[in-house]
């Protein structure tokens, strides 16, 4: 067989599209700080978003790298671009050597930028912002990658709830030197369990590979009709939790609720399709791309939610 030679662009090695998952913590920690404090540095903010794009980054890289080496990605038949990663490695093996790259400069960059935010918030939270860095780079490098492999001991799902929920939005307001303010632990749970939906979903789609491969996430360990399960309940918490936090808010809070509207018009569907196909990896890809979309329109409504809250 003939190598293939050709390059894929930077963004999807990167897995651009799938920022919305960081941006929305972000976005939304700087926009609560903000709504508590009354003041808004933007320089923390422009630091604070280099950072967790990068980590990012580095995130989906070494997931993808990592997969590839383990041969989860080589192995799954059932790979879409709602699940799995990309297969980027596999139909570009030359490109190893530069995915690995961009991961490394991804972490020192997001070095940079926490040392950068050393000289924008208070010394009493520095401790706070150090152990954010460090934690998130540990998960970026360690989901996937050995020894530790979180996502293959049934740590995975609890780690992505926790970097993309409580981590991000909690360095975003620390950024802006707000610690942890009630509203922000209130919010913290929010964009996580947004960005949890797509991993449990893809789980689905891609149990036959994880099960082969020793991934043992949470559909491989408990079957897949306990992952549909686990995938309504925690969307139902979501719901709560935006209610709740829109009555904290008090005033204009009630806003917030707009990132509510793609659950009245595709989650019932997601739920149906989920418990119907759960055992059909090949027959949910309708369903993860109705589910991407309630992820992306939430993210974006709740940051344009908060917004408002803010200008009103």
């Amino acid at each position: 067989m003939v190598e293939n030679k050709e390059n894929p662009s930077l963004a999807q090695m990167i897995r651009a599209p799938f920022f919305s998952s960081i941006l929305a913590p972000i976005f939304a920690g700087t926009l609560l700080s903000v709504i508590i404090t009354d003041q808004f540095n933007i320089y923390a903010f422009f630091l604070v978003t280099v950072m967790g794009l990068t980590l990012h980054t580095a995130t989906n890289v070494y997931n993808d790298i990592y997969d590839t080496l383990q041969g989860t990605d080589k192995i799954n038949r059932h790979r879409n671009e709602f699940s799995g990663g990309s297969g980027l490695i596999i139909q570009f093996p030359h490109i190893l050597p530069k995915m690995y790259r961009i991961a490394r400069i991804s972490l020192v960059v997001a070095l940079l930028c926490t040392i950068g935010l050393m000289f924008l918030v208070k010394k009493a939270l520095w401790p706070t912002l150090w152990g954010l860095y460090v934690l998130s780079a540990f998960f970026s490098k360690y989901y996937t990658a050995a020894p530790v492999k979180l996502a293959s001991r049934g740590w995975g799902e609890i780690s992505v709830w926790f970097a993309f929920g409580p981590m991000a939005i909690l360095v975003a307001a620390v950024s802006q030197n707000v610690g942890f303010h009630p509203i922000i632990l209130l919010a913290m749970p929010l964009t996580g369990i947004s960005t949890l939906s797509i991993l449990l979903v893809g789980q689905l789609i891609d149990l036959p590979a994880d099960k082969e491969a020793g991934k043992w996430g949470v559909a491989v360990r408990r079957g897949s009709r306990f992952t549909a399960a686990l995938y309504t309940l925690v969307q139902i918490i979501l719901i709560l939790n935006v209610v709740v936090l829109a009555w904290q808010l008090g005033g204009t809070g009630w806003i917030i609720l707009i990132c509510l509207l793609p659950y009245l018009l595709f989650f019932p569907k997601v739920v149906h399709a989920i418990f119907r196909k759960h055992d059909n990896p090949a027959a949910l890809r309708n369903a993860a791309g109705l589910n991407v979309q309630i992820h992306m329109v939430f993210s974006l409504q709740l940051v344009v939610g908060l917004a408002l809250v803010l200008l009103i």
